[in-house]
């Protein structure tokens, strides 16, 4: 397969060509850096794809879609890591794991949106709850994801390691969007099937790459809420829910353990009345470009672990 990554550049685009480069069974088509921002270098090599990425911000990744559509390869697989179609009836959420309709959609797309970092484990925890009715549709939910540095692009990543003095203001975690209106609720509600958006405070660590969501909720059916999340999952390869009893590593969670990998850990924590649900995932893994690339393989037919 022939693969163009618009958007090359960038974290999601670096990440990409570090995993495709490790296969034989595809060709990357690289662009002239001098003219990556040039729309007729870019669609011309979008005409030789047979698969396309969009690595790029939400306009720009729009403007890249109507260069293919316009193009005579507007049938190509366009795989899109924005924001930018995520809630759009005409495009697949590639989230292949929440159901078999799901993972069936993916098989016959061409247009598919990669699901936002904190949306993947937002949503991984809170959809098959709403499935079993353990959650219902109407519940106000509240969302706290920790996350490291890279998913703020090129400007934080040289925020965070360059010109560094011990114990400066990016050493301590940073609270951000606090205008609740982060750019991934959109999907978080709609995926979920949500009457309400999530009230979500998103914090970025000093960390290049991890990532912890949490999701609390009032229940005392700690035990059924795992034992659903764990039936839900039990096919899955990418995602598992981690033992009740799992060990802590002196009480703490290590928000880095699942990175440079698409894998994903749920937990379930809580006491007798409450409950806490927390995913583990790798914000340019499973929440970026380990998903596009899982995305790829299932709408190509090909072994989605590749």
């Amino acid at each position: 397969m022939k693969i163009f990554i618009d958007g090359q550049a960038g974290t999601t685009g670096l990440q990409l060509e570090t995993r495709l480069r490790k296969r034989d069974d595809v060709t990357l088509l690289e662009i002239d850096p001098n003219l990556r921002k040039d729309p007729v270098a870019r669609k011309a090599l979008m005409e030789k794809a047979d698969v396309i990425f969009l690595c790029l911000p939400d306009d720009e990744a729009r403007k890249s879609v109507a260069l293919v559509e316009e193009s005579a390869n507007k049938n190509a697989l366009i795989i899109d890591a924005s924001t930018a179609h995520r809630t759009s009836p005409d495009w697949t959420y590639g989230f292949p794991e929440l159901s078999a309709a799901h993972r069936e959609k993916l098989t016959k797309s061409r247009r598919i949106a990669v699901p936002g970092c904190h949306a993947t484990g937002f949503i991984a925890l809170v959809y098959p709850l709403i499935a079993a009715q353990l959650v219902e549709k109407f519940n106000q939910l509240n969302c706290t994801s920790l996350t490291g540095y890279s998913g703020g692009g090129k400007a934080m990543i040289a925020d965070y390691e360059t010109d560094r003095t011990p114990g400066d203001k990016l050493h301590a975690p940073r609270p951000y969007a606090l205008g609740l209106m982060h750019k991934h609720l959109p999907e978080m509600k709609a995926v979920c099937g949500l009457d309400f958006a999530p009230h979500f405070m998103p914090v970025v660590g000093d960390m290049a790459q991890g990532m912890l969501v949490s999701v609390p909720v009032w229940s005392n059916e700690k035990l059924k809420i795992w034992q659903t999340l764990r039936d839900h999952y039990s096919g899955s390869h990418f995602i598992k829910v981690m033992p009740q009893d799992y060990e802590l590593d002196n009480g703490f969670l290590d928000p880095t353990a699942c990175n440079d990998t698409n894998n994903m850990e749920l937990f379930v924590f809580g006491s007798d009345t409450q409950t806490l649900l927390v995913a583990r995932h790798d914000n340019l893994g499973k929440g970026a470009s380990g998903a596009a690339v899982q995305c790829m393989n299932i709408a190509c037919g090909l072994d989605e672990k590749l």
